[in-house]
């Protein structure tokens, strides 16, 4: 919902900034409340300071809490006053508009809501006034045979009603304030901290709420920055899949989210083919008033059952001026609900994945191992540290390439990779050092073969290295561009912690590993992690990674939902983005991309950041002497931009990630915490004799530094083998059908080709004058270009593919290998 212009927000004032129990106080703050409202006493600022000030141990002014938090109090009192005296007042109501007039009249003891916090305002957490929830809950004809779900359940006003009549609760809540205090209000009843936009996703199969209530955020979407003009529909199609067969869905919009309205009549059609939309009447923004806000909302009531015609909607009777009317237009025209089906009746089960509730941060970094409340067993990885000597009488042969083991340490019960793996004969001749690091992970983790022994290697050495400190002290600028050395007793020196470099080939599942190494700090605490990538699409692999490890894969959320400049509001989760973006500066007078990603990191943040084919950092450090003719080279805003995040979080776990770390020696600037000049572990004070030294060297140099990097279990390098890999040319000759096929797309591309100057006038991207936007119009022009080039490649080879596979088939039923497979 949108915010309006008088409210106060309070910004300057943490919440909190002592170590309290939020939801624990604020039902303490409401039980102070509840006897003022029991005797109908009005209660004002002052009488609402009072019971914060006692129920926190500190007052406004000294940041222990926020009025937001005040107001929340309230409502959480109301919400005690409806348990303990609402049958009663429904008794003795001689009509339901009659009841509708006592929950006004306790709605106006409380003072109104005109300040907001920072939270508040982003996520738009404005509660359904008392009466305006009564109407809903009569819309929704609630029975004790009820399921009932509130995916945004705020404070419980709307969950208070369905609790009165004796329904079970589905809760869903995402601020963690909020949740616990629900948690507390209703003992005993799991709350799920789910994204309501995605809540069909989420809640376990088992669970089919037979009615839903919400008032979900109208324009705000979690971990997205800025307003989302769709962001209440995709909440209303989330619940609206989840809801029985049968069931009724009940929800508080904006006004102008109607079924008639043209910018919204092609999603509610979409809505209707799960459903039918039967009443919907907008709302005169004075019912919200003591809420804080006068905009305009609307109820909507939405039956899961068949649509005769999905582009036919009910005739809204209007706007209601106060919640009386509405009320008796939902009396008046909301029809009876339908049969719901016999599997939505059956008892509520167990709510599996939303008890795993998300743990709450806390202000001292204590290394502990999170487990969830359920799902897989979280197990410290058992492995057995070994001393690794060459087999005796073994020898290296003429290959390149040796097969590769574990030759440190020996992991009970891990499967081989899926595929054998290799090393270079050189990186064979070492072995790590033992580790002692010690990994958590689901045992299902390693018993079941998802992260093969190889894998857990790197879970283990990217900890064993991450645990320790580079040589000597150091301080850093406010830039994060000039880094001094210092004594240790210096003010602000820091020391910098050991980085790990993952050099592994295609196949041996490098994001896998990836993922491995952050669910292992995830575990133990460091909830907040940070991944680089060289493309905004590669999200989708670290999402499926991530997966593949039994977590949640909107967990990892790109960067490009919040707008530079912007603070990101992720309370936990893998911050993705590109080099690209990294390097970004906000424009003219904004944050800079890096500031943006320490801000919410922390300078004191010790998770994960991974640089994910981190040769995109090459030229961190520019090539003074060492270019052409000797001449200086720039170093890449890119590189810096990779540099100035590892000085501004010393203590960061870094994880360099590429396959070719570097094609020339001076482009591993960028791997500072590898420690590779100015310590101890390497004969090199700067980075200039360290590149003098190894380009001196020639090839037989990296090969030397790549082993002694291993040596030092700073290294990891495996490749899949090709031994038993044939390769044998296929040649094709296409068919005339075949040709024609491709020379009809070809032609229509050539049509698109031929309009394309017309599309981008008609996008307003060039005119009559010229070019009026560069960049849209060689954005537009690439995109087309490459998706012709991918297209007709992709033509031209599936018929080459599809013969050979065709003809492969035909020789192995030849052979009968595959004839079992093909009999009847």
């Amino acid at each position: 919902m949108t915010l309006t212009a008088e409210l106060r927000t309070d910004a300057a004032a943490p919440c909190p900034s002592l170590p309290v129990d939020i939801a624990a106080a604020l039902l303490a703050a409401a039980e102070r409340l509840l006897p003022a409202l029991e005797r109908g006493r009005a209660i004002d600022a002052g009488t609402l300071r009072t019971a914060m000030t006692a129920a926190f141990g500190g007052s406004d002014a000294e940041g222990v809490w926020s009025w937001k938090l005040a107001y929340d109090a309230g409502e959480a009192a109301q919400v005690l006053f409806l348990r303990r005296f609402g049958l009663a007042m429904q008794a003795r109501a001689t009509s339901p508009v009659a009841f509708l007039t006592m929950l006004e009249r306790l709605t106006a003891l409380l003072p109104s809501q005109t300040r907001r916090s920072e939270e508040s305002q982003a996520r738009q957490q404005f509660s359904t006034p008392l009466p305006l929830a009564g109407v809903v809950a009569a819309a929704a004809a609630l029975t004790p045979a009820d399921r009932v779900l509130e995916p945004s359940a705020g404070t419980g006003l709307l969950a208070v009603f369905a609790e009165q009549v004796g329904a079970s609760l589905v809760l869903n809540e995402l601020a963690d304030t909020r949740a616990g205090l629900l948690e507390r209000l209703f003992p005993g009843m799991p709350v799920a901290r789910f994204d309501a936009a995605n809540i069909h996703d989420h809640l376990d199969p088992a669970v089919r709420p037979t009615v839903v209530l919400m008032n979900p955020p109208f324009s705000a979407l979690a971990a997205v920055d800025g307003r989302v003009a769709d962001a209440a529909v995709r909440h209303l199609a989330s619940a609206l899949a989840r809801l029985a067969e049968g069931g009724r869905l009940v929800a508080v919009t904006g006004a102008g989210l109607a079924p008639g309205h043209p910018a919204w009549r092609d999603a509610f059609v979409r809505l209707q083919e799960r459903g039918r939309v039967v009443f919907s009447a907008a709302i005169d923004g004075r019912v919200y008033a003591r809420h804080g806000t006068t905009v305009d909302t609307r109820l909507t009531v939405i039956d899961r059952v068949p649509a005769g015609d999905p582009t036919a909607f009910p005739v809204s009777p209007g706007m209601a001026p106060d919640a009386a009317t509405l009320l008796d237009w939902v009396r008046r025209d909301v029809p009876p609900r339908a049969s719901v089906s016999a599997s939505a009746a059956a008892p509520l089960p167990v709510l599996a994945r939303a008890m795993a509730a998300r743990p709450v941060r806390r202000a001292a970094a204590v290394p502990t191992v999170c487990t969830p409340a359920s799902g897989p067993a979280v197990v410290e990885l058992e492995y057995e540290p070994r001393d690794w000597a060459p087999e005796a009488g073994a020898r290296l042969t003429a290959a390149l390439y040796e097969p590769y083991t574990l030759q440190s340490i020996v992991l009970p019960g891990a499967r081989p990779h899926p595929t054998p793996l290799v090393q270079s004969a050189a990186m064979a001749a070492v072995a790590p050092p033992k580790p002692c690091y010690r990994p958590h992970l689901p045992g299902a983790l390693v018993t079941g073969g998802i992260l093969s022994d190889a894998q857990l290697e790197s879970v283990i050495l990217a900890g064993e290295a991450h645990a320790g400190h580079l040589a000597g002290s150091w301080t850093v600028d406010e830039t994060f561009d000039v880094v001094s050395a210092a004594s240790d007793d210096v003010e602000d020196a820091v020391r910098f912690r050991r980085g790990w470099f993952l050099g592994d080939g295609t196949g041996a599942g490098k994001g896998r590993q990836v993922a491995g190494i952050l669910l292992d700090n995830w575990l133990k605490g460091r909830q907040r992690a940070l991944w680089i990538s060289k493309s905004d699409t590669l999200i989708e692999d670290a999402r499926r990674d991530w997966s593949a490890l039994g977590q949640e894969p909107l967990l990892v959320a790109p960067l490009s939902r919040f707008r530079p400049g912007v603070p990101i509001t992720l309370e936990r989760g893998i911050l993705f983005t590109t080099y690209a973006t990294l390097r970004g500066d906000g424009g003219e007078g904004a944050v800079p991309r890096v500031q943006q990603i320490v801000d919410w990191l922390g300078r004191d943040f010790d998770g994960v950041i991974v640089f994910d084919e981190s040769h995109a950092l090459r030229n961190a450090g520019g090539t003074a002497g060492f270019g052409r003719d000797g001449g200086p080279v720039t170093p890449s805003q890119q590189g810096r931009a990779g540099l100035r995040l590892q000085h501004a979080l010393p203590d960061a776990r870094v994880l360099y990630v590429s396959a070719t770390g570097a094609t020339t020696v001076h482009n591993l600037a960028y791997a500072q915490r590898l420690g590779l000049w100015g310590g101890a572990d390497f004969p090199f004070a700067t980075r200039a004799e360290f590149v003098q030294a190894i380009e001196a060297g020639g090839v037989a140099a990296m090969e030397v530094l790549a082993r002694d990097l291993k040596a030092l279990g700073l290294y990891a390098a495996r490749s899949l083998s090709f031994e038993g890999v044939r390769y044998e040319m296929v040649e094709h000759r296409l068919t005339p059908g075949q040709v024609a096929i491709y020379d009809a797309y070809a032609a229509a591309f050539q049509v698109i080709h031929a309009n394309l100057t017309a599309a981008l006038e008609a996008a307003n991207v060039t005119g009559a004058g010229g070019t009026l936007n560069r960049a849209a119009k060689a954005a537009a022009r690439s995109a087309f270009e490459g998706a012709k080039q991918r297209f007709l490649n992709r033509a031209s080879y599936c018929p080459r593919c599809a013969s050979w596979l065709f003809e492969e088939i035909e020789v192995r039923v030849y052979h009968s290998d595959i004839y079992a497979f093909l009999a009847p």
